[in-house]
């Protein structure tokens, strides 16, 4: 089975499957919608870990699954300002909000390397 999955660094893969982070920035926009894995990278953005307080986070793992429901361009620094407490960045990231739901947690990471973009991931389940 092949399943659709979007690479993120720690900590912000473990943002999205606690539930914290709601809105994934990208530069970049996509038609996609619906289901993939949220895969954690197997390298850190090292300040982000320290800002969240986290030291040890899975990584090169497939760790949950979520559900792309639409994107949100945003027009400026303003309104991506009024959303910060669901995407918990900045401008830097991009200004194009994933909006993500129906995230859940893998109860075990699932080791596979990543890639850019969204990518294929092969016998995965959903």
């Amino acid at each position: 089975m092949i399943v659709k999955a979007l690479s993120l660094k720690q900590p912000w893969a473990e943002l999205v499957v606690s539930g914290k982070k709601k809105i994934e920035l990208r530069k970049w926009n996509t038609h996609f919608r619906g289901e993939f894995m949220i895969h954690a990278s197997k390298i850190s953005d090292i300040n982000a870990m320290k800002r969240f307080g986290f030291n040890n986070l899975p990584c090169g793992a497939i760790i949950g699954k979520a559900k792309l429901i639409d994107v949100k361009h945003y027009e400026d620094e303003k309104e991506l300002s009024l959303d910060a407490n669901l995407h918990l960045a900045n401008n830097e990231w991009g200004s194009f909000g994933f909006l993500l739901g129906e995230v859940e947690r893998l109860d075990k990471p699932i080791v596979a390397k990543g890639s850019l973009n969204f990518w294929n991931y092969e016998n995965g389940k959903i």
